[in-house]
């Protein structure tokens, strides 16, 4: 008799940090197109959206009395503020996904993710994307020309700052290259799943396998 390899397994809170303009973004977008067992949370946030953003797809667009109550009635995993808007994550949607097995890919910065390791732990990996230079970094968020100068020298000093916390990440990872780091990012995901903790359903496997 051919026993069912599939072993259940929970879900990851797997975390991509960069300061902006490292390309977290595009690496997350990316993972999400070749790998259909990993989906993108989807950040509340109180700022104004993009020219190709939309609502519910891209973010949760609130108004700051909408986020603030949310945030009184602990709907979020983890919220911060961010160049002067909130953003965060609704918590009761990701821990059901968690239980099904299903993976999900948060694009957030550090505060967010010391949040998530102080509240799912055992659920976390994180990542964070090192630009090869400072003045690669600014070239790239001059270059996507979505900011104005004042905007971009605001980000640059905040990606200084945002670096220094990089110890504080299970693994490391600079993007000089995206398609070379993107198969860093599938390798790490991929051993991360296999790890025994994770592997809910081995037991009863083994048991079948042996008896």
């Amino acid at each position: 008799m051919k026993l069912n390899n599939k072993i259940q397994r929970s879900g990851i809170l797997f975390v991509i940090s960069s300061p902006s303009g490292a390309g977290k973004t595009t690496l997350a977008r990316k993972l999400i197109e070749i790998d259909s067992n990993i989906e993108l949370s989807i950040s509340v946030t109180t700022r104004n959206p993009r020219k190709s953003e939309k609502n519910n797809r891209d973010y949760i667009f609130v108004d700051e009395k909408s986020f603030g109550k949310m945030v009184k009635d602990n709907k979020f995993l983890e919220h911060a503020e961010v160049f002067g808007n909130k953003y965060g994550t609704l918590k009761q949607p990701i821990i059901d996904k968690l239980e099904k097995g299903k993976d999900i890919l948060f694009d957030i910065d550090w505060q967010g993710t010391q949040e998530l390791k102080e509240k799912e732990s055992k659920h976390l990996v994180s990542v964070f994307v090192l630009p090869p230079s400072t003045i690669e970094l600014e070239k790239r968020l001059l270059n996507r020309a979505q900011d104005s100068k004042e905007v971009v020298k605001k980000r640059m000093s905040e990606a200084i700052s945002e670096m220094t916390h990089w110890a504080e990440y299970d693994y490391v990872i600079i993007n000089d290259d995206l398609e070379q780091t993107l198969q860093k990012l599938i390798a790490i995901l991929t051993a991360e799943r296999l790890k025994r903790i994770r592997q809910t359903g081995l037991n009863s496997f083994v048991r079948k396998v042996i008896f």
